[in-house]
């Protein structure tokens, strides 16, 4: 039987003394719903002065694919201003602080370091705290649950966008157990409420509760591909496609030419636990070798609790390597920028050669578990 779990929106009356009779800007998204399934900014706009809403990537409707702009409009269906806070304007202006009183946050977000919604709470975290307003964080679970810690630990000079604080891959804190931690990273002198969650455990994955599934981006359809994700967004700092333009973004990875047959065989040779790889083939309709036949494999994740998805995906990277050198290649997203790879492993030492795949993970165990131990005063949940 399914965990009944009640998110910060669920308990917001817990948080109405600090709304009411105020202006109340939004930041959220179509994640950002009750256990009815209302929007956060339908309730928001009843109950209280709905006075801006601020839009992360993939916009306030989520109408919007990975990377594309979003700009300023109006929301039709409340008549309130829509800021976006993407792209250029990924910290706030003075005119976007001038729209609220006080700032509420509502998204969920799917528990690895890459996803940019984290980094829009932490820098209008930092706006707030510039001008002395508050932020009320109404949190959500992390789909991928709160004790699992994999992947390498980014270090500062590769800080981005799809980046950022010293985390892990998979850092396994709820969005509001984040923002504590960012405020106390940041030294941030900043009036943070975090809503808290009712009747979630940290062993519980998404699945586990009764709370709904509603995609965080488009190319993030279900739980088996965030369960991926840590391990396959990688593939983007590549020429292989981690299957975006198909019906299984991150689950499979490809190329025209590639062996699914030799690269399945290759991958399951390493009895990786809780992982395994079927060869298959694909033609994605957009991104990386649009209209073009992919060979590849499927990750399948056979045991949740056993397997490592980053070193299923790191690992997987470095045979593609071995098995097509000179048609594979790293990219940078745009010309001046550093190598997308190093931005996501938030480190260079695997594209420069110091450090395999195999050593990369050893290396970074313990870096990861002395995060899991700095953490420990920002927990909200057991």
């Amino acid at each position: 039987m399914k965990q009944p779990v009640f998110n910060g929106v669920d308990r917001l009356d817990t948080a109405a003394a600090l709304l009411t009779g105020r202006r109340v800007g939004l930041m959220t998204n179509p994640t950002g719903i009750d256990h009815q399934l209302r929007s956060t900014i339908d309730i928001v706009n009843e109950r209280f002065r709905l006075s801006a809403l601020y839009a992360v990537e993939h916009g306030i409707r989520g109408d919007a694919q990975a990377g594309a702009e979003i700009s300023n409009s109006v929301d039709p269906d409340t008549g309130v201003t829509v800021f976006s806070a993407y792209g250029k304007n990924d910290h706030f202006s003075d005119e976007m602080l001038d729209a609220f009183d006080v700032l509420l946050f509502d998204i969920q977000d799917v528990g690895a370091r890459f996803y940019t919604y984290l980094y829009s709470l932490s820098y209008a975290m930092e706006a707030c705290a510039r001008v002395g307003k508050p932020i009320v964080v109404l949190d959500r679970i992390n789909p991928l649950g709160g004790i699992k810690r994999t992947g390498t630990i980014l270090e500062q000079r590769f800080a981005s966008f799809v980046g950022d604080y010293e985390l892990p891959t998979q850092y396994a804190l709820t969005i509001g157990e984040y923002a504590c931690y960012v405020k106390h990273y940041l030294h941030l002198d900043l009036d943070l409420t975090v809503v808290p969650l009712s009747g979630w455990q940290r062993s519980m994955l998404l699945d586990d509760t009764d709370l709904p599934w509603v995609a965080p981006s488009p190319n993030c359809a279900t739980l088996d591909a965030a369960l991926c994700y840590t391990g396959t967004c990688i593939f983007e700092g590549t020429n292989i496609s981690e299957g975006r333009g198909t019906t299984l973004p991150f689950q499979v990875i490809g190329a025209p030419f590639l062996n699914g047959a030799e690269l399945e065989a290759r991958m399951n040779a390493l009895h990786l636990p809780g992982l395994h790889f079927r060869r298959t083939a694909f033609c994605p309709t957009f991104s990386k070798h649009a209209g073009k036949m992919c060979h590849g494999v499927q990750m399948h994740i056979t045991d949740r609790d056993l397997c490592d998805s980053f070193a299923g995906g790191m690992l997987l990277l470095d045979v593609i390597r071995q098995l097509a050198p000179e048609q594979f290649t790293f990219i940078r997203w745009t010309q001046e920028a550093p190598y997308a790879i190093d931005k996501l492993l938030g480190t260079d030492v695997y594209r420069t050669g110091r450090l395999s795949a195999e050593a990369l993970i050893e290396k970074s165990h313990a870096d990861v578990r002395a995060f899991g131990e700095s953490v420990q005063p920002f927990l909200l949940y057991d």
